[in-house]
């Protein structure tokens, strides 16, 4: 590839788990090369995990396995490398920034490594500086880590494994935890980093739309433990790949395919800011957006949430600060909405005090009509469901069906009845098969399915789900949102999803309410939120593919929008 050399080798590859049946790769031949930045996507079980694992040497140094053919990394065969000497060449940084984590100060912990290798303190400061500069975090360097944002935590990873011979990343999901501004700030980093430093880029990410806002070399399309393509950005977005193997489209593709656009006429496809159209699209685009869609409004119940100028500070005194101030918005049974905003902006705050967890320093939470104050968690509980983003934070059993199952047992409901409801959720989170599995053994976004079930298992009449496609493949997510949608259309449910995901507000809910820097800043549609500048700037939002889209033909980034969302529900009506 341009006389660059070859610094990751896969050679009729393959690997099976010990703990596993069958094989995970089969049949891998792949070659990456010096300062490529090269994205791998694929469904959950697709083995992309794996693949990684195997380049940064887990694998089999940690999990152990039967490998054949050869992997070679630096052109060095890993499994002759120990996993210290592929951690000289090869960093990672995951999904879970937290796990991350050992230093009790920024500074700390990316000097950890250099610690490690008893590199003198008068040489290691001058290099923490430098790491640290290099991903803007040097103002925080005595900073705990763990008080940090999500953006500013994978920062610090990032900044951790950056030795001076580190020349291949890996970045294992970098934007499942970040707010829409603070995923470009990311995405922006690691195209810099890779463009800068000669280094190898690897990104494993479902996201695809955001995570092509920045070029990519190459795409490497996973499924079964197989390659099924390696190809550019461009030509994935112009088959039917995506759509085979279950990866959701960018939005300003889905628009142009309903519009009854050939993509394949038009150029700077992988980017909506550089899109080329015809007139002849331009007028496709502009009929199909100014065209009526026919879907009803849904058939909303009484006020069952009303939180009345609501403030709330975790210290206590005169001088703390409110992590929440005088906020107040009402939900009405059988609402969908995305409660939205930037990291810290307090939405979790507000779904924990909603839930009872928390108490108001000031002003009052009612749940269908009386004082929260009054009514215990367990009370509070029956009605309102809530899916904490952390699944860690959520299980205590060591089993998955012993999990869905406890809070059923812990209401003492009868034997059968808690088999049945536990059996029926986790065959809809596509769970049952793992059943008897330890919980220890399945992905993080596997574990966020179980908490989803556990919590769908009690059948509440408010469901909070906090960032439920956080580590969740487009299918999976589809199965658990399609499951949700179900419970709102047909028993009435009333759901709030406290999301980044601006695919989902699009796509699943009615209404948007934003909180920036403590306050609510806007509490009204998604497509008109979604459309004002000034909300999407206070709140870290990033103006999406169809605001862009609308610009380029001319017409309201509102009108846009709402007609996409009520298009896009028709079509899943007529599905």
């Amino acid at each position: 590839m341009n006389g660059k050399k070859p610094v990751i080798q896969f050679n009729d590859f393959n690997f099976h788990y010990k703990i596993q049946n069958k094989p995970t790769l089969h049949d891998i031949n792949l070659t990456i090369y010096e300062g490529e930045k090269v994205l791998i996507l694929g469904a959950s079980g697709s083995g992309k995990s794996t693949l990684a694992n195997c380049i940064n040497g887990l694998i089999p140094f940690s999990f152990e396995g039967n490998i054949t053919g050869s992997l070679k990394v630096n052109d060095q065969e890993t499994r002759d490398m120990s996993i210290y000497k592929l951690s000289t060449m090869v960093g990672t940084v995951l999904q879970d920034s937290d796990a991350q984590f050992v230093g009790l100060s920024v500074g700390e912990d990316i000097a950890f490594a250099m610690e490690n290798d008893n590199i003198p303190r008068a040489e290691m400061l001058p290099k923490v500086l430098q790491y640290s500069t290099e991903v803007g975090m040097e103002d925080y360097l005595l900073s705990l880590p763990f008080n940090l944002s999500g953006g500013q935590k994978q920062k610090v990873a990032l900044a951790g494994v950056l030795g001076d011979s580190m020349n291949i990343l890996i970045f294992d999901e970098p934007l499942a935890s970040l707010d829409p501004y603070s995923g470009t700030v990311t995405i922006d980093l690691i195209d810099q980093i890779a463009r800068n430093g000669n280094r190898t880029v690897v990104i494993i990410e479902h996201r695809l739309e955001d995570a092509l806002y920045r070029p990519v070399d190459r795409v490497i399309l996973m499924d079964k433990g197989r390659i099924v393509a390696d190809t550019t950005a461009d030509a994935l977005l112009r088959g039917d790949l995506l759509r085979e193997y279950g990866i959701r489209e960018p939005l300003y593709i889905s628009a142009l395919k309903y519009a009854g656009c050939d993509i394949n006429t038009i150029q700077g496809l992988d980017d909506p800011s550089t899109l080329e159209l015809s007139d002849e699209n331009k007028k496709k685009l502009r009929a199909f957006f100014e065209s009526q869609a026919d879907i009803q409004p849904p058939v909303l119940g009484e006020e069952t949430i009303n939180v009345d100028n609501v403030t709330f500070s975790y210290i206590k005194g005169t001088k703390a600060k409110n992590v929440l101030k005088d906020v107040s918005f009402s939900v009405k049974k059988g609402e969908r909405i995305a409660l939205i905003g930037k990291n810290g902006a307090g939405k979790t705050t507000l779904a924990r005090l909603i839930c009872g967890i928390d108490r108001p320093n000031a002003g009052i939470i009612y749940i269908n009509g009386e004082n929260n104050k009054a009514l215990s968690v367990r009370e509070i509980g029956e009605e309102i469901g809530y899916v904490m983003q952390n699944p860690n934070q959520m299980i205590v059993k060591d089993i998955i069906k012993d999990e869905v199952e406890l809070a059923l047992r812990l209401k003492k409901l009868p034997d059968d009845e808690v088999i049945n409801r536990a059996e029926n959720t986790l065959k809809t989170c596509e769970l049952y098969r793992m059943r008897n599995w330890p919980v220890d053994a399945v992905s993080y976004g596997q574990k966020k399915r179980v908490t989803v079930a556990s919590i769908l298992a009690l059948e509440p009449e408010v469901i909070i789900l906090d960032e439920p496609t956080a580590g969740q493949d487009y299918r999976h997510y589809m199965e658990i949102i399609n499951f949700i949608n179900k419970l709102n259309a047909e028993f009435g449910k009333t759901i709030i999803f406290i999301t980044h995901d601006m695919h989902l507000a699009i796509e699943n809910t009615d209404r948007a309410v934003v909180l920036s820097e403590s306050e609510l800043i806007a509490d009204e549609s998604v497509f008109s939120v979604l459309s004002d500048d000034d909300v999407i700037t206070r709140a870290n939002l990033k103006q999406t593919s169809l605001y862009i889209l609308a610009k380029k033909i001319g017409i309201s980034p509102e009108k846009c929008i709402e007609h996409y969302i009520l298009y896009e529900r028709m079509v899943r009506v007529d599905e």
